[in-house]
Order: C-alpha cells, then sequence, then structure tokens
C-alpha cells in the first residue's frame, strides 16, 4: 500500500475514507537502560533507544496499514508521526495520516 506524506497523490483522483492510526508503546529492558545511563556520562548514541524507536515506529505503521486496508484504502496520505515519553525509559510512537480511495491514477 502507497503510503506518503505529501496531502495529495499529484494528478490523481481521491475519495477520502477517513483518518486512521497506529500505535504503540515500546521500552527497554532494565539492563540496557541502565547501560544507557552510563552513557550520559560519556556522550555517544544510545543505540538500544535508537532501534526500540526504530522498531516502534515501524509497529505503529503496520498497524495505521492495517486499519487503512480494513476500510478499502489504496494509499494513506500526509502521514505524520508522533512521540511522547509515557514514563521514564518508554516511549509511544503513533502513525496517522488519511486513508483514501484511489479512482483515477495519474497518467
Amino acid at each position: 500500500m502507497l503510503f506518503v506524506t505529501t496531502e495529495y497523490l499529484p494528478g490523481a483522483e481521491i475519495q477520502v475514507l477517513g483518518l486512521v492510526k497506529g500505535s504503540t508503546i515500546q521500552t527497554v529492558n532494565a539492563f540496557k537502560d541502565f547501560g544507557a545511563g552510563l552513557k550520559t556520562i560519556v556522550g555517544g548514541e544510545l543505540k538500544h533507544y535508537t532501534q526500540m524507536m526504530d522498531d516502534a515506529r515501524q509497529i505503529a505503521t503496520d498497524r495505521m496499514l492495517f486499519e487503512a486496508q480494513a476500510k478499502g484504502a489504496d494509499a494513506v496520505i500526509g502521514v505524520r508521526y508522533a512521540t511522547s515519553a509515557v514514563m521514564q525509559s518508554a516511549a509511544e510512537v503513533m502513525a496517522y495520516g488519511t486513508a483514501v480511495k484511489i479512482i483515477r491514477r495519474p497518467e
């Protein structure tokens, strides 16, 4: 399924089906969290957190696309991501956009 950050599909006629979203709350285990705390002393990338957020974005995207597919969508436009801290070491990631049916494809 096509999903884009643009608000329209150039040259396409679309039917709006509505808002779709997907979200997840992820955390790392306590040992990795402790190691990340130590890493803040010397600086650098917190690779376990980077991986956690990559995984969370993928899960949220998959859930959004599943919801769009259930509505009969061909695409999701205006895709955005939002994140927020839920508690220490845990973050929510939400993916959302507008599900659309492509009536006429661009030539």
